[in-house]
């Protein structure tokens, strides 16, 4: 059975050899791309307030829809000339997480794990 990361890897390598695409789509080129396109996300946020951002109008959401969806397409595609099976590497890193950031010691807090590392950490004061 194969997954829908597998479907969409598939539909995307069909799409680019059939247009004779492959050939532009190194590992370099695609990050580029990518990087691009959440840019583009970003854009569609700027200068939006939090609450704004919250509460987007239908034109603005599918604007948003469309940059998640190129975001995670070229995502798809770098993966697959990478040979990186997207969705074993999410859970592994979801793992990964939650060892850096067990629940107990970063509750509340959106410090970077290092801060948690080198002793900065206090019970009493999760922010600091």
């Amino acid at each position: 059975m194969s997954s829908p990361f597998t479907q969409l890897r598939d539909a995307l390598d069909h799409f680019a050899i059939e247009r004779d695409w492959d050939q532009f789509h190194s590992p370099k080129n695609l990050a580029m791309a990518l990087t691009v396109e959440a840019a583009e996300l970003q854009e569609c946020f700027q200068w939006l307030t939090e609450a704004q951002s919250n509460k987007l109008d239908d034109q603005q959401l599918a604007a948003v829809r469309d940059e998640i969806a190129d975001i995670q397409l070229y995502l798809i595609r770098l993966a697959g000339k990478l040979g990186v099976d997207i969705e074993p590497a999410c859970w592994d890193k979801i793992k990964k997480n939650a060892k850096k950031y067990p629940a107990g010691r970063v509750k509340g807090s959106a410090k970077k794990y290092t801060h948690y590392q080198h002793g900065k950490y206090s019970p009493t004061n999760h922010n600091g």
